[in-house]
């Protein structure tokens, strides 16, 4: 993987960082949005694209 492959991962802006759940969101690769929860950054990644990614953010917000 190079440098620019790698994920810049970011804190969710509706995560609750006062109280420890935060979810963490990488979106500067092509083609994949990964996500993942900072309590336990080792562990499992989900993998999204984009579109669905997207649709996820809307439903939410609704």
């Amino acid at each position: 993987m190079s440098t620019s492959e790698r994920p810049r991962w970011r804190t969710s802006t509706r995560s609750s960082s006062n109280q420890g759940a935060c979810v963490e969101v990488a979106d500067n690769l092509p083609g994949r949005v990964l996500v993942r929860d900072s309590k336990d950054r080792p562990g499992p990644t989900l993998t999204f694209t984009p579109t669905t990614w997207q649709t996820f953010i809307q439903s939410a917000k609704r």
